[in-house]
């Protein structure tokens, strides 16, 4: 019994029942057992093959199954001659996420294809601890993001006060700083803790020449063989996941287009000057290494392109002098290290790399019309980042530029500039069109980073996620795809929400309702193209902390290979808004089929010890 206060000299008494396998378990118990009082090894293994899925289940397994929940029920320890489970043990076995999960725990897709063929964990500011005005800087949120997953950090660097060393800050804001060293040693110490899979530094340069130099040094010091830079500029095809396993890469634009950024906005501002003092303009200096060679290499690329009927059509656009978050929300600050590389692209690496030799992934945003800048077929591969609003601009007037860009090229897109709160945006836009770098602001939360968190848990959680093969071809009729077409229905996912439990544990008695146990409800839908788009409820159970629904809900999908099942529990409200109560987000074409325990998550991302559900996934 449970007991709350009602107004000051009443106590309500609660009934607390225990969880029950609901009808479905028992009819499926009944119908492996036979008449037996227990489930053998051999049923238990036709149960996982015929009813759960898992084809390729052996008596091994099922063994396996028997042996951890014989250790970890006592009732079990009595009777271990007794060849299988009970009715009992059978339903704590489905309702266990450890023996029952909704998807696969292990890495299973094909990682030996080009980066630009996988969707990437990505991060925006990631050494921000709050907001993006006023927050502190440090390196406890990158870790926190490594340990999530998360396979691209981003920095910012900024000369400190005495233009000496490196720090890692949100420019132009009340932001405190944190040294890049502390940074990059959190980097190299966490950055493997969960996936083995390649980490993608992004570098946002706000450097002198100098300070460039000392961060190439810093960097190889740092990481050394775990570092990874091809040998010379000439990359038609970025490496594959499986080829960089346990290295670090890094992305920015190189060094070059600083320098003509700085003389293309100081010419701007002063005609003149530019003039008179062109060798003042910049105030970032060519390195000695590959200063000397530009004229000579522009010849050449112009004079190959001329052969092959190719125009060099890709400028570069000044972004250091912005004064302003109004003036950086009209052309975003993110893209200072956006600029692509396509003059240079012949330049041999030393030995010992210098600032541009270091970088794998060249960062460009290519100044003129979106479509030129979005032309797939320049000789070199590259990084293009968007903002948020003119990505979603883009997708408007150049989505099938968009599709066909990101077979070969990396597409980054960022959070508006007025996003003060570190909130998010919705990441589906951005996958539909192919983006694989979609940055979020980790230190956030909200139902748009639950669909990011959501994706990532496919594939084993290892942050690379494989795009679906539509995407990175065109169809029969030489098509691109089109997320606004009329598509038939491919398949019907449908989910049965049998039950919860967990709650009692991980929350206090009068957390939800001060008079009462709660009254939960589940939310379940689809996200995803627009015609998949939906969201169900089950009905509201009262004073129960163990509700049982047993509802089913059918959802028809069109491109279910871009569908995120999304569910929420709440606790019903009648004189206020409905309290969370948990969350998860899977994706569609991952899930295992049959019954499964489906553990959810708070508002941050962070699972509950205890909270569950027990979910039927279906497949017609």
């Amino acid at each position: 019994m449970s007991s709350y206060k009602c107004c000051i000299c009443f106590t309500r008494k609660f009934a607390s029942s225990a969880v029950a396998p609901p009808s479905d378990v028992r009819d499926a118990f009944a119908a492996y057992a036979g008449e037996a009082a227990y489930m053998g090894p051999d049923q238990l293994r036709r149960f996982l093959a015929e009813e759960q899925g898992e084809a390729d289940a052996t008596l091994a397994d099922a063994d396996r199954i028997i042996e951890r929940l014989r250790g970890r029920h006592h009732h079990l320890s009595a009777a271990l001659a007794r060849p299988g489970i009970t009715l009992e043990d059978f339903f704590h076995f489905l309702f266990a996420d450890d023996l029952n999960p909704p998807l696969v725990p292990q890495v299973h897709h094909d990682m030996k294809l080009p980066l630009s063929h996988y969707y990437i964990y990505t991060g925006h500011n990631s050494y921000l601890t709050g907001n993006q005005l006023s927050s502190n800087c440090s390196d406890a949120p990158i870790i926190k993001a490594l340990k999530r997953g998360v396979r691209v950090i981003e920095l910012d660097m900024w000369p400190n006060s005495a233009k000496d060393n490196v720090n890692i800050l949100h420019g132009r804001t009340l932001t405190s700083p944190v040294e890049m060293i502390k940074c990059l040693k959190s980097i190299k110490e966490h950055a493997f803790f969960a996936s083995p899979y390649p980490v993608v530094i992004t570098l946002e340069d706000h450097l002198t020449s100098e300070l460039q130099s000392k961060v190439a040094k810093m960097i190889t010091e740092t990481f050394g063989d775990m570092l990874y830079y091809p040998e010379t500029d000439c990359t038609v095809e970025f490496p594959s996941p499986e080829a960089l396993k346990h290295r670090v890469i890094i992305s920015t634009k190189p060094p070059k287009e600083f320098l003509e950024s700085g003389k293309d906005k100081d010419m701007e501002n002063n005609p003149q000057k530019g003039k008179a003092e062109p060798e003042k303009a910049g105030k970032i200096s060519r390195g000695d290494s590959w200063g000397d060679s530009i004229t000579e290499l522009k010849a050449l690329r112009a004079s190959n392109d001329e052969q092959q009927g190719t125009i060099n059509i890709y400028h570069f656009k000044p972004e250091l002098n912005a004064s302003s978050h109004s003036e950086r929300e009209s052309d975003d600050s993110d893209d200072v290290d956006d600029d692509d590389d396509d003059d240079q692209n012949q330049l041999q690496r030393q030995s010992e790399p210098d600032y541009r030799g270091i970088i794998t992934i060249h960062a460009g945003k290519p100044k003129g019309r979106l479509r030129d800048a979005l032309n797939a077929d320049s000789l070199h591969v590259r990084r293009l980042s968007l903002s948020e609003p003119r990505f979603e601009k883009a997708t408007e007037s150049h989505g099938p530029e968009l599709l066909r860009f990101t077979r070969k090229n990396i597409l980054r897109i960022y959070p508006r500039g007025t996003r003060f709160d570190s909130s998010n945006y919705n990441p589906l836009l951005g996958w539909i069109h192919g983006a694989q770098m979609v940055a979020f602001n980790m230190q956030g939360y909200g139902r748009s980073l639950w669909l990011m968190q959501g994706l990532f848990r496919a594939n084993g959680s290892c942050g690379y996620v494989r795009k679906p093969d539509f995407l990175m071809k065109n169809d029969p009729t030489g098509d691109v795809f089109d997320p606004k077409a009329s598509l038939p229905v491919k398949t019907t996912l449908k989910v049965k929400v049998y039950l919860g439990d967990g709650w009692r544990m991980d929350f206090s008695p009068t957390h939800f309702d001060s008079y009462s146990p709660p009254d939960f409800y589940t939310k379940v839908g689809i996200a995803g193209v627009p015609a998949d788009t939906k969201m169900k409820k089950t009905k509201t159970k009262h004073d129960n902390w163990a509700p049982v629904w047993e509802e089913e809900f059918s959802f028809p999908l069109t491109v279910p290979e871009l569908a995120l099942l999304r569910i929420e529990v709440h606790e019903y409200d009648l004189s206020e808004k409905s309290d969370f109560a948990g969350q998860t987000c899977l994706p569609v074409w991952e899930l295992k089929q049959g019954i499964r325990c489906v553990p959810l998550y708070d508002r941050k991302g962070d699972k509950y010890k205890s909270v569950r559900l027990l979910i039927r996934f279906q497949f017609v």
